[in-house]
């Protein structure tokens, strides 16, 4: 990509006359690394004086696309408003192609990001010596460990644990089937929750494949997921308007913020984004199980 020849020039010009640390530089260079993996999902190749405004606000409309929370938006944008700066100084670009993107209002509670410490302040909140402790454990775990919505939780078959390999098949919207890497923090709890409680239950007809039974031995509904989060929050003293589809959020804010690529999280999370093409849609697994070890909190 012609960009990369001014990618070195920037990180000089960061440590050197920005005095920047060495962690706030690698932050940047991530960023910018961010732009340039979307022009070539576009399959762009545009030399400096070639982006134009509309690449950069498409770039945004793709990491809202694929549920990356405000702040993060706000502190990618930055980056690349930094780097064509750079360039503007140097003599590189006569135009700023960043100069009239605005970034996202930070004051906007939706989509709600949860921090790794509040995420792990919820799940302590849990009672694991409760009848529903180890259950609703497993339940978190699945829902930040695999980025799901709440309606593929809930309908999660025991037959697509693919527990040996490290994934678990998801049936999303549209009835569409994909492969989701699974980390080893999640497989342990819903073992757990097997081994204590699921296999001691009565299930109910039609409920014998649902990984997740109510008291009953029937499947848990919608309703019940955003009851059980709520109840946990306010345990846990967390005063943010959090949800079951928070931690799907959370999940992809968290992944891009620790490095990883956009492709992957597009693949996880199950979109067919408005700007990328089928052909990326179809990524190799073990790489997709790679990233989760290699980006997401709860395995590292």
């Amino acid at each position: 990509m012609k960009l990369l020849n001014y990618k070195k020039g920037f990180q000089a010009y960061l440590k050197l006359e920005k005095s920047l640390s060495s962690n706030s530089i690698d932050a940047y260079l991530r960023d910018l690394s961010k732009f340039f993996q979307f022009l070539e999902l576009k399959s762009l190749n545009p030399g400096p004086n070639e982006v134009e405004i509309g690449h950069v606000q498409d770039f945004m409309a793709w990491l809202y696309d694929v549920e990356i929370g405000p702040r993060s938006q706000a502190r990618i944008l930055s980056g690349i408003k930094a780097f064509f700066n750079y360039l503007m100084m140097e003599d590189v670009v006569v135009r700023n192609p960043t100069s009239l993107v605005e970034g996202p209002k930070l004051g906007m509670k939706i989509p709600e990001v949860l921090s790794i410490e509040e995420i792990d302040s919820i799940i302590k909140s849990i009672d694991l010596s409760s009848r529903e402790g180890e259950r609703n454990r497993a339940i978190l775990e699945t829902l930040y460990g695999c980025g799901l919505r709440v309606s593929e939780l809930i309908h999660l078959k025991i037959s697509n644990l693919l527990f040996e390999e490290g994934f678990i098949r998801i049936t999303g919207k549209g009835n569409k089937e994909r492969i989701v890497p699974i980390g080893s923090t999640a497989i342990k709890f819903i073992r757990y929750y097997f081994e204590h409680r699921r296999n001691h239950q009565m299930v109910k007809k039609d409920a014998e494949d649902v990984v997740f039974l109510n008291n009953r031995g029937a499947g848990l509904t919608r309703v019940m997921i955003f009851t059980i989060v709520k109840k946990l929050c306010e345990k846990a003293n967390i005063s943010k308007g959090v949800s079951p589809h928070t931690f799907r959020h959370s999940f992809a804010t968290h992944l891009i913020d620790g490095g990883a690529d956009l492709r992957v999280i597009q693949e996880m999370l199950g979109h067919k984004s408005i700007t990328t093409t089928e052909i990326y849609t179809h990524l190799d697994r073990q790489y997709l199980r790679e990233a989760i070890t290699a980006f997401h909190p709860r395995v590292k």
